[in-house]
């Protein structure tokens, strides 16, 4: 059985140098224009600062729900694997009748980590932009600014509890998958694929496969021309979409 941990550990292996996952951004706003290129080190590194900041001041611990109320996106990566590298269940989507309450809510919008202060879940604020130092807009109290308070956390993490095989490690509208089944066997094929998919567990269900694979993605977010997306493709050497 391969879990998330070791899919990051194999590419660190494989090479750490090699892009695993560059995000262009189409949307309409501040980010539009971005690409983002991550390494498996640089990789690593985000989410060693997002598992630690997980476990040592959020206090996320196995059968803990992390709600990613993000899209795909590269940070929207480094958090699923940090919530996964500390043992916890990373839900998304709006969650079913009978899913556990989440514990934290990892989001960009400020009115819903206010609402998730006020039932008492703790709340982490993204700012997507790469360069951001601090958010844009005022920070809910309570809530964490992320852009200026992950550099904070360590390179290096350790995690105090594991996760057993048959622990939740994805919830999607009521459906759950275990830590067994998290990662889907590949084969051996390094390739590089061009996602343009705006479903979250989607897109972390594909990167998991791509990566045990010693394989890369590439994500375009937001509406970009068919011979726009092409063109991508053909430059960065992938397939699809």
């Amino acid at each position: 059985m391969t879990r998330p941990a070791d899919v990051l550990q194999q590419m660190l292996r494989s090479d750490s140098a090699k892009p695993r996952i560059t995000t262009y951004d189409d949307t309409d706003g501040p980010t539009r224009g971005e690409r983002i290129e991550l390494s498996a080190r640089v990789l690593s590194n985000w989410v060693s600062k997002a598992a630690n900041a997980l476990q040592d001041e959020l206090d996320v611990a196995p059968g803990s729900v992390v709600r990613l109320d993000l899209p795909p996106h590269w940070r929207t990566a480094y958090w699923a694997l940090a919530t996964w590298s500390v043992g916890g269940t990373v839900g998304v989507g709006t969650p079913a009748p009978g899913d556990a309450p989440d514990d934290v809510l990892v989001t960009t919008e400020p009115e819903a980590a206010r609402a998730a202060g006020d039932a008492g879940t703790r709340a982490v604020l993204v700012t997507l932009a790469a360069l951001a130092r601090a958010a844009s807009v005022p920070v809910p109290a309570g809530a964490m600014d992320e852009a200026r308070e992950l550099s904070t956390h360590g390179d290096q993490f350790d995690p105090w509890e594991e996760p057993d095989d048959d622990d939740i490690a994805l919830v999607r509208g009521g459906e759950r998958t275990a830590y067994a089944d998290l990662v889907a066997p590949q084969e051996d094929s390094a390739e590089r694929r061009h996602l343009t998919t705006t479903d979250t567990a989607d897109f972390l269900s594909a990167c998991l496969a791509l990566w045990a694979a010693d394989g890369s993605v590439v994500l375009s977010r937001g509406e970009a021309p068919a011979d726009v997306l092409a063109e991508r493709s053909r430059v960065e050497g992938a397939t699809g979409p």
